[in-house]
């Protein structure tokens, strides 16, 4: 009786430290919000932040993307001839990047290469004590530092995420007219009259805003609370990671199901 009561007390005591967490995000995800008009006002700082989020992540997300396309051209190739249908081949590769993998795998990066980096930077300005001094110096340290990697974290992803799609239709398009001799024409004429702006491409840039929303305020969060210490700073970086990406998986069910579940 009694280890069953301990068993009980242990699972209240960790459903409550979640629920505070989460009341505490929560209130953190306000502040932000509310410190952005005030950010707007020093866009300089935004634009500084989006070339650190944003175009030192174009090498990974460019190289990815290009590898993404080739092999989804073959793979799609093998599946397709055998059943005579090869000339849907640039549809499902189109469809498949602007849906699916280039949102979600655009942001995975994001949190592996700017979450990580976002949440170190932040962490080692707690771990030196300059948010505390700037507090002190009554300097507001989510308008001046938290807010423009904020809003470049959410403008940076969409942008990502577009050039990623870009540069994987390309590079099938290499890999299936130009090694494998499907019909050029048929390649992109399928693309023209079966891909739909509004509903296809528009819905892969609002999942993409989305995940630029959840990485980035999970990389800035996990920074800002993180123990002031090397080993939290660690710690902090490789939760940003996990929690980014598990956030992003479920939250690409959840959309897709919303987006693409009526004709």
């Amino acid at each position: 009786m009694t280890a069953w009561l301990d068993t009980v007390a242990t699972l209240g005591q960790r459903a409550l430290k979640l629920l505070r967490g989460i009341g505490h995000a929560a209130f953190f995800t306000l502040d932000i919000l509310l410190a952005i008009p005030a950010s707007l006002r020093r866009f300089s700082l935004v634009v500084r932040q989006i070339h650190a989020v944003g175009n030192l992540s174009l090498v990974i997300i460019l190289a990815s993307g290009t590898a993404v396309g080739f092999v989804l051209a073959l793979q799609m190739y093998y599946a397709l001839v055998t059943y005579g249908a090869t000339e849907s081949l640039g549809l499902i590769v189109n469809l498949s990047l602007v849906r699916e993998l280039g949102p979600v795998v655009t942001a995975l990066l994001f949190a592996g290469r700017a979450g990580t980096s976002l949440t170190a930077e932040i962490g080692l300005m707690k771990a030196g004590e300059q948010l505390a001094a700037m507090e002190m110096m009554a300097v507001d340290p989510k308008s001046r530092i938290l807010a423009p990697r904020f809003l470049a974290g959410v403008v940076s992803m969409p942008l990502l995420a577009i050039l990623f799609s870009a540069v994987g239709i390309l590079g099938a398009y290499v890999v299936a007219v130009l090694l494998i001799g499907v019909d050029a024409g048929n390649f992109w004429s399928i693309m023209q009259s079966r891909v739909d702006v509004w509903r296809d491409v528009g819905n892969g840039v609002v999942k993409s805003f989305i995940f630029g929303l959840i990485c980035t305020l999970v990389a800035l969060y996990q920074g800002h609370e993180t123990e002031a210490t090397p080993e939290g700073v660690a710690y902090a970086t490789t939760r940003t990671v996990v929690i980014s990406s598990l956030g992003v998986l479920a939250m690409d069910f959840v959309l897709t199901a919303l987006m693409f579940s009526t004709p």
